[in-house]
């Protein structure tokens, strides 16, 4: 009996040595994957900058790739712009959402509001730029005078209900994960609901709520085809939200497959990819850095 038992012991171990080589090398190879992109576009990319200036590149907003202009300060632009309208749009409305979904609503509209709100998760997000084009630009264009209805406003309009699910969901479980004890003590010290909220339950919980808005800025910077078909594409700074610009994802896109690998068009738009990359990157430490003090 007991060598049967030690027998047991010994192939237990031997199967969580193995799973644990698996996972090690399976760490490894997705590293190695990432490495590897991250290399070949930086390489390719880099090489514009044998016949393009950085300084060119990144503060001249003149494209014209048969003129040999490669400017791509108005892409970078339209990027960051973007991002930051559908934030300042969707970021109040997600917090308000998480509020009642964590604190306000009663467990069985909380049972339908959750998987509701996580269905927004897989609707293509082709759709969503399809709602933009025929719902979205001409109502801008007919009710709010906006030249071609295309630009900013009904792009950062669509990627803020894109982004809604991604704050809703990681704002309500740091909301929740606050210590009630926190709320008891507030509520005993004679502060109201919305004082409560406000004061106590929010900064608490600002940690996860911060991580939730930079994941959104991650997807929302990252889009592409809903972009791609309500901005308007064309390669100039935007001086309004309803003048028509583009996006880093947007012109490689668009221009990828007609370009040349090796030429300086080409070279360029592998450059651009890098800047979406360290962008990418640069939100995944802030996510990291501000995960460290979140209460979830």
């Amino acid at each position: 009996m007991s060598a049967t038992i030690i027998d047991h012991h010994r192939l237990k171990l031997m199967y969580d040595r193995y799973v644990r080589y698996l996972l090690f090398a399976c760490a490894f190879l997705m590293t190695f994957i990432i490495l590897s992109i991250v290399i070949f576009v930086g390489q390719q990319g880099l090489v514009t900058f044998t016949e393009v200036s950085p300084g060119d590149f990144f503060f001249n907003a003149k494209w014209d790739p048969s003129e040999g202009q490669f400017g791509a300060m108005s892409f970078i632009a339209g990027s960051l712009l973007a991002t930051l309208l559908a934030v300042g749009f969707g970021a109040p409305l997600g917090l308000t959402g998480a509020v009642f979904m964590a604190k306000i609503a009663p467990p069985w509209l909380r049972e339908i509001m959750r998987p509701a709100t996580d269905l927004y998760v897989a609707i293509p997000s082709v759709v969503y730029g399809f709602i933009g084009l025929t719902i979205m630009v001409p109502f801008i264009r007919n009710y709010l005078h906006g030249n071609t209805g295309f630009g900013l406003l009904a792009t950062s309009i669509i990627l803020a209900v894109m982004i809604l699910p991604t704050i809703i969901s990681i704002s309500e479980d740091a909301i929740r994960a606050v210590p009630g004890s926190l709320e008891e003590a507030s509520l005993a010290l004679g502060a109201t609901r919305w004082q409560t909220v406000r004061r106590v339950l929010l900064p608490a919980a600002m940690p996860g709520i911060l991580t939730a808005i930079v994941l959104a800025m991650a997807r929302a910077v990252g889009e592409t085809m809903a972009v791609q078909m309500v901005i308007g594409n064309t390669p100039q700074l935007a001086k309004s939200l309803f003048m028509p610009t583009s996006t880093l994802t947007s012109e490689i896109v668009i221009e990828m497959g007609n370009t040349p690998f090796g030429s300086a068009w080409g070279n360029s738009l592998f450059l651009m990819a890098l800047v979406l990359l360290l962008i990418s990157l640069l939100m995944i430490v802030a996510i990291r850095r501000l995960g460290r003090g979140s209460v979830v």
